[in-house]
């Protein structure tokens, strides 16, 4: 059986790259399907032979990672041979070490996978950027790092996060308490971003004092949003009214942000979705970028990705019933 042998020279990196208790070989070894025996700071990898090729690229560039001053975590690791086992050559010091900014608690956030690195470059670049994927691939959380990012530098002045209050199998009138209320359940994943990021009381000031702003969609009308970072989140259920009227607010000095997953779409039946549309007739314009995300990138439990998978399979399978059905009925008129 092919195998690899590995040999890290500093006594405390060596320990950090194996984790507490060895949780990060444990990874690696429960991830890529190769066997990890260790001797003090020597490392031998068993296993087929890309594997075990993949899992000794990991662990050298894991190493030069934390070299560089990066704490390595299990998810990490899981991230990391998730990018190599897709392209070898990708370089994890270039991502994990691009830093979009650091939480109240000193937390680093920085992609995880090689679209989240294009899509920070991409927002960097580009005054609108598309972010469209499915749910746990980090376009929302990212989108508002670099938003915090923009103005704690003085790129921009103020924040402005925002959704369409679409009902998913609840009528907001039959909701009880005033309008605002109603619409917060909307709008509280955009406030758990921002306190985890910011902590809460640094949230609370910054609404208060006007610096940050959430609000549905339907209050974005008639303004000019000038100097400002502004994301429009879960834009799949945003009519083609909605999506022009948002993309005509934006202003001077500002850059805007959509993001949404067009296989979770809660638009009425026969209702065309504004990000569909979108993404379809603005792709050839200079100074929009359309990041697209996979199940490569879901960031959250690792069964995440597997459900993703799982449904997409299922999907694809009725849409191609679908087709057959139909070249079927054709043929017969």
């Amino acid at each position: 059986m092919p195998e690899i042998k590995l040999t890290f020279e500093d006594n405390n990196l060596t320990r950090l790259l194996y984790g507490d208790l060895n949780k990060n070989l444990s990874t690696i070894e429960k991830t890529v399907g190769v066997s990890v025996k260790t001797r003090g700071n020597e490392l031998t990898l068993e296993g087929l032979q890309h594997e075990v090729e993949v899992a000794a690229i990991a662990l050298n560039q894991l190493y030069e990672l934390l070299k560089a001053g990066y704490p390595v975590y299990p998810s990490d690791v899981a991230y990391g041979l998730r990018i190599l086992e897709r392209s070898s050559k990708a370089n994890l010091k270039e991502i994990f070490l691009d830093r979009v900014y650091i939480t109240a608690n000193q937390r680093v956030v920085s992609p995880k996978s090689i679209n989240q690195k294009k899509y920070i470059d991409s927002i960097r670049n580009n005054d609108i950027v598309f972010g469209i994927g499915p749910a746990g691939t980090g376009k929302t959380y990212l989108a508002v790092a670099m938003a915090i990012s923009a103005m704690t530098s003085s790129q921009v002045k103020n924040i402005i996060l925002t959704r369409p209050a679409v009902e998913a199998g609840e009528k907001l009138g039959f909701l009880p308490g005033d309008m605002a209320q109603k619409v917060d359940p909307y709008l509280r994943p955009l406030y758990d971003a921002l306190n985890d990021m910011l902590g809460r009381e640094k949230v609370v000031e910054y609404i208060e004092r006007g610096i940050v702003e959430i609000a549905p969609l339907a209050f974005m009308r008639g303004r000019t949003l000038n100097n400002a970072f502004v994301i429009l989140d879960e834009a799949q259920n945003t009519s083609h009214e909605q999506m022009k009227m948002f993309l005509t607010r934006l202003g001077f000095d500002s850059k805007a942000v959509i993001t949404g997953d067009i296989t979770q779409i809660d638009l009425p039946a026969g209702k065309q979705s504004g990000l569909v549309e979108a993404s379809r007739i603005l792709k050839s314009i200079k100074g929009i970028g359309f990041c697209t995300f996979s199940d490569v990138d879901v960031v959250r439990h690792p069964l995440v990705q597997q459900i993703i998978r799982a449904y997409a399979k299922k999907e694809k399978r009725q849409d191609d019933k679908k087709i057959r059905a139909g070249k079927v009925k054709s043929a017969g008129k």
